[in-house]
């Protein structure tokens, strides 16, 4: 309930300011007129587009109603088949999101990171710590496909790469997420790495099971296990809880014969470089032609398309 409050009345702030801001602009504007001042008008003239993108931000998050919108994220990224070339398309996406969560003002925190043996990413799991993230990362989850001439081809041909992302709530004081130990099976290893002196020599890497559910999670960012078995199990509990709203969501849809496909297994976005740039999304049919813009963490409009397209207004993993 706290929580709640505090949400809420941030919220009512953050729309008051905005408010304010509207009509001191409005008031010195007409003051401007009538004195014939060009200099501050031509200032208001130049706030406008700024009170504009403040104004279609606090729009877009009206649309974040659901009740873990609220909460930050924890976001896995996964290679798909093709060793090399996707584990680097891993990397990439990687660094998309992160470069997101920077210009949006957010704070990341590296939770594991399995680095490929050539190049890229294994496996990596990471916070978005503020609110709303979730509300805005879920629209990212699902397959991820690019098309480019490969680096690491010498002959230069055109491949495609794919990539999965799945965006979990992060469980935070107000959900209950009880996990009996008596269901966990906990293992440790020794963590992998690039070789040399930092190479840690104990096994304080953890990997937990959750028999009941099937899910395995693990941890080795950390060098002490005490730390990776937190991490591990603070990705069980984002888990677990988005395995119980999905099993919700399923018995809503049969009491309601609303079949709906979970966006999990299938392709929901393109990223073309080459022989063309473009980037597409096919479940709003977004597009962007400066994917160099996109890679940089400008993801916004994808994202802006998929909540105004009412996507995501059922919760997780829409």
């Amino acid at each position: 309930m706290v929580t709640e409050l505090k949400s809420a009345k941030s919220d009512v702030d953050t729309f008051s300011a905005l408010e304010r801001r509207v009509l001191d602009a409005g008031e010195l504007f007409r003051m401007a007129m009538e004195e014939g001042e060009q200099s501050t008008q031509e200032e208001i003239a130049r706030e406008l587009p700024k009170l504009e993108e403040s104004l279609g931000r606090l729009e877009l998050q009206s649309f974040l109603s659901g009740p873990e919108d609220h909460l930050g994220a924890v976001v896995s990224i996964h290679p798909g088949a093709g060793g090399t070339e996707s584990q680097d398309w891993a990397e990439m996406l990687f660094r998309m999101y992160t470069r997101w969560a920077e210009r949006s003002g957010y704070k990341t925190a590296l939770l594991d990171y399995q680095a490929g043996e050539e190049a890229g990413l294994k496996d990596a799991t990471f916070e978005v710590n503020g609110e709303y993230a979730f509300g805005y990362l879920k629209a990212e989850s699902g397959v991820h496909r690019l098309v480019r001439i490969s680096p690491f081809d010498s002959s230069g041909r055109r491949h495609t790469s794919f990539a999965s992302v799945a965006v979990y709530p992060q469980v935070d004081e107000t959900i209950e997420v009880e996990v009996d130990e008596g269901d966990l099976r906990v293992d440790t290893f020794r963590s992998s790495g690039a070789g040399g002196q930092h190479v840690n020599k104990t096994d304080s890497a953890v990997r937990i099971t959750h028999m009941p559910s099937g899910i395995v999670v693990s941890s080795q960012n950390e060098r002490s296990q005490h730390r990776n078995r937190d991490n591990a199990m603070k990705i069980l509990r984002a888990r677990l809880y988005l395995l119980k709203l999905e099993e919700e969501r399923k018995r809503l849809d049969a009491l309601y014969s609303q079949q709906k496909e979970i966006a999990w297994g299938s392709q929901i976005r393109s990223y073309v470089f080459q022989p063309y740039t473009m980037i597409k999304d096919h479940r709003t049919d977004h597009e962007e032609s400066n994917v160099q813009a996109v890679m940089d963490g400008k993801i916004d409009r994808f994202i802006d398309a998929f909540l105004r397209a009412g996507l995501g207004k059922t919760g997780a993993g829409d």
